[in-house]
């Protein structure tokens, strides 16, 4: 289920060619779903064009990996939060419940693991970086090659130090012993390197690609990229700008937004970015997402582990009538609208329906769920940032415009629920706008980082062990803090 323990900070492994070979061969969905090759010396990569389109193709394979999307993923970026709590048995994964409670310590695995899993990513998107520009090939597919490895190492960084705060930066492999052991680099500097690339990103990619290549970035992800990204900054003018850059490009809501997440609509005209899986017959190793696999309904043949599950707060946080409620939040007892029939009885009340995959389509060998496509950016939220942006900097009709639209596509046409918001005073739009962010995003992992960066943090997850001072990032990981001997140090409070 998990890899070998290995300590990016201080030995990152500069040349994984084989283990970049595995996953490129692996890799499904169009242009990730390539023959399998052999194990082919590091000496003899960076070769050829061939070479670089493995070695892109492996960026893409590497982002849903166990560290990328599995507990790690969950208990950094989503466990803190109010509308989700562990799930399954209290004696399953229980060391997840210090993430719930905010007891977790620097020694806690899940931390490590996000971490390495974090600078793995870095690290093959450094490997491209530093290598394509000396293959000769084609000059319009090497650019567009390093532009996707930009965007990846900007989301991985956005991860990082959205999690941690100072981080180490890496931009290109290290080449003497010194480069391999550095210490943590200032988050504005992190935040500002993170921009760079993603400009650059955006210069380069397409709009969209054929089918053969459809998931990989496009300027639409490294534009809505950048606008989290400065929206974390409070640069609510780049906020805009960014977002209505993409609000031009050809993006559409989807009508139906609990069928948005099932696998037949995966890179949908809402899709802006998503982390490709694909389950592939005769190759259960390569169909190896377990994102679904984790959230899945326990107890039922073709569901999953039952872990990561919505709270009473979340279900009570949306307004009446609202569809989203049970298109996010699977029931005991429901049936779906694929016609499953959840059990009634089980340890664990509700589940994330975002993640779920019908019980048919199991294949007994393969992990459950193993199909299904991880969203990481909507349109709708680069409406709901577009909104929050306007309204920072004082134009309240075009924040309405964008956040109605989300609401008029929630409803669906129904009559008499999610009428359209009209308040115009800044503070009361920003609460309104935050509360759609809730319940528009709910499950997708946004929700926890969402409320320390509008600084309600103290307020919302208080209740929960959340301490003023200490609880806005985790804790560096003590393994990296001891192999660095000492370089690293370590966050206030832990």
């Amino acid at each position: 289920m998990k890899n070998n323990h290995i300590y990016y900070q201080l030995r990152i492994a500069v040349y994984l060619m084989p283990v970049l070979l595995a996953m490129a061969a692996g890799c499904g969905k169009s242009f990730l779903d390539v023959p399998p090759q052999g194990q082919q010396p590091s000496q003899q990569f960076w070769q050829s064009e061939a070479d670089a389109t493995k070695g892109v193709n492996a960026i893409y394979a590497n982002l849903r990996e166990w560290k990328q999307v599995g507990f790690a993923a969950l208990a950094i970026e989503s466990l803190g939060a109010d509308d989700t709590e562990k799930g399954s048995t209290p004696s399953d994964a229980s060391f997840l419940t210090n993430f719930d409670n905010f007891s977790a310590s620097p020694t806690e695995g899940q931390i490590l693991e996000f971490w390495q899993g974090q600078y793995q990513e870095v690290n093959f998107c450094n490997q491209v970086i530093d290598n394509i520009p000396n293959i000769n090939m084609d000059a319009a597919l090497k650019t567009r090659y390093l532009a996707e490895a930009k965007f990846v190492r900007a989301y991985a960084n956005f991860r990082l130090v959205r999690a941690f705060g100072d981080v180490p930066l890496r931009l290109h492999l290290p080449k003497t012993p010194d480069e391999y052991n550095i210490a943590r680099t200032p988050a504005a500097e992190v935040w500002t390197a993170i921009e760079q690339d993603l400009t650059e990103a955006a210069t380069v990619l397409p709009v969209s690609y054929p089918a053969a290549d459809k998931g990989r970035a496009t300027k639409g992800a490294a534009l809505s990229l950048h606008a989290k990204v400065a929206m974390y900054q409070k640069k609510w003018s780049d906020v805009l700008n960014y977002t209505n850059q993409v609000m031009q490009l050809g993006y559409t809501l989807f009508p139906n937004y609990e069928q948005l997440f099932r696998i037949p609509n995966e890179n949908a005209p809402e899709s802006v970015f998503e982390i490709q899986a694909q389950l592939i017959p005769g190759n259960a190793d390569a169909s190896n997402s377990q994102y679904s696999q984790i959230q899945g309904v326990k107890e039922q043949v073709g569901g999953g582990w039952g872990f990561n599950v919505p709270t009473v707060n979340l279900v009570n946080a949306y307004e009446p009538g609202d569809p989203r409620r049970d298109a996010t939040i699977i029931f005991r007892g429901e049936i779906t609208p694929e016609k499953d029939t959840v059990s009634p009885v089980g340890v664990n009340p509700r589940f994330n329906q975002k993640s779920y995959v019908p019980f048919k389509l199991f294949v007994s060998g393969y992990k459950e769920g193993a199909d299904q496509n991880i969203r990481v950016i909507r349109y709708a939220e680069v409406l709901l940032m577009n909104a929050e942006a306007a309204n920072e900097l004082g134009n309240a009709t075009q924040a309405l415009s964008s956040l109605n639209a989300v609401r008029l596509r929630a409803r669906n046409g129904l009559t008499g629920i999610l009428p359209d918001v009209t308040v115009t005073e800044k503070v009361a739009l920003r609460n309104a706008i935050w509360r759609e962010r809730r319940v528009e995003l709910a499950m997708e992992n946004d929700r926890y980082f969402d409320v320390i960066r509008q600084g309600r943090a103290p307020e919302v997850l208080g209740p929960l062990g959340f301490v003023r001072g200490k609880n806005e990032v985790w804790p560096v990981p003590q393994n990296e803090i001891d192999v660095s001997a000492g370089k690293l140090t370590q966050n206030p409070g832990y």
